[in-house]
């Protein structure tokens, strides 16, 4: 069956944001697996009470790009296949994740003094247990905070004893490295707003692909429920006969040539 207008417009927005829903997906699965079974991060996983934070987050990175390849597969599928059972648990699927999309970006919002608390905490907490163990895991963690955050260590000035962690960057440069957990602090006063915003513009861009997905199975019900255009015939004996007129043939006569009689 084909859609046409409205229908495959909807068709080539789905196809392409679960394209990219997909490769966002694959990548949040690949980072949480890449930190989970790492020989660098493995021993993050140990029982340990100060780093759960870590551990929840990535065993939650992985689980969510699972989620998203499934949902994206869904995607795809129905819209390529213009299937409506396959868009259908797409739409139910998607408006789910809206929803906690949206619930994440008002809790982020409401408690960010919270979440910046426990996240200066658990920086706090690595950074004490590198200077004591020297695991390349702990140095993997300071790594991402010091070139995401462009800081170092707690003091804000040459931090030697974390130096290998710290940004690559010159000497006068690292002179006026900021403290990290200021920056921590002062990135979720900030930037709260901006992250709110974004979880509702995401969650917005899953809304509107759910509604081209609901058009999408209304043409095909649509296209599905609207008589051909034409009628196919078996076979050519149910044609009536046609009537035609007698036709009248012309009589002839026939002379036999009869003997003479001796």
């Amino acid at each position: 069956m084909a859609v046409d207008g409205c229908g495959q417009l909807c068709k080539c927005i789905l196809i392409l944001f679960n394209i990219l829903f997909a490769i966002l997906g694959f990548a949040m699965m690949g980072l949480g697996l890449w930190l989970r079974f790492s020989s660098e991060t493995r021993g993050f996983f140990d029982i340990d009470l100060n780093t759960q934070a870590f551990t929840i987050g990535v065993i939650v990175l992985i689980v969510v790009g699972a989620v998203m390849l499934v949902v994206s597969a869904f995607g795809d599928h129905g819209a390529c296949n213009e299937n409506k059972t396959a868009l259908g648990i797409f739409s139910f699927l998607l408006t789910i994740m809206a929803c906690i999309e949206i619930a994440a970006g008002i809790l982020a919002f409401t408690y960010s003094d919270k979440v910046s608390e426990e996240l200066q905490k658990f920086y706090t907490t690595i950074y004490a247990q590198y200077l004591n163990q020297r695991q390349p895991s702990q140095a993997v963690v300071l790594k991402i905070f010091h070139n995401a955050l462009d800081c170092c260590g707690l003091g804000g000035a040459i931090e030697i004893a974390v130096r290998d962690t710290c940004p690559d960057v010159g000497f006068l440069k690292s002179l006026t490295y900021s403290s990290c957990p200021v920056v921590i602090g002062d990135l979720f006063q900030e930037k709260a707003p901006l992250v709110m915003g974004f979880f509702l513009g995401t969650a917005g861009c899953m809304v509107l692909t759910a509604v081209c997905s609901s058009v999408l199975c209304k043409q095909i019900a649509r296209s599905l429920a609207s008589p051909p255009a034409y009628v196919l015939l078996s076979s050519t004996s149910a044609l009536p006969t046609p009537v035609r007129d007698p036709v009248l043939y012309p009589t002839y006569s026939l002379t036999v040539p009869v003997a003479d009689e001796i």
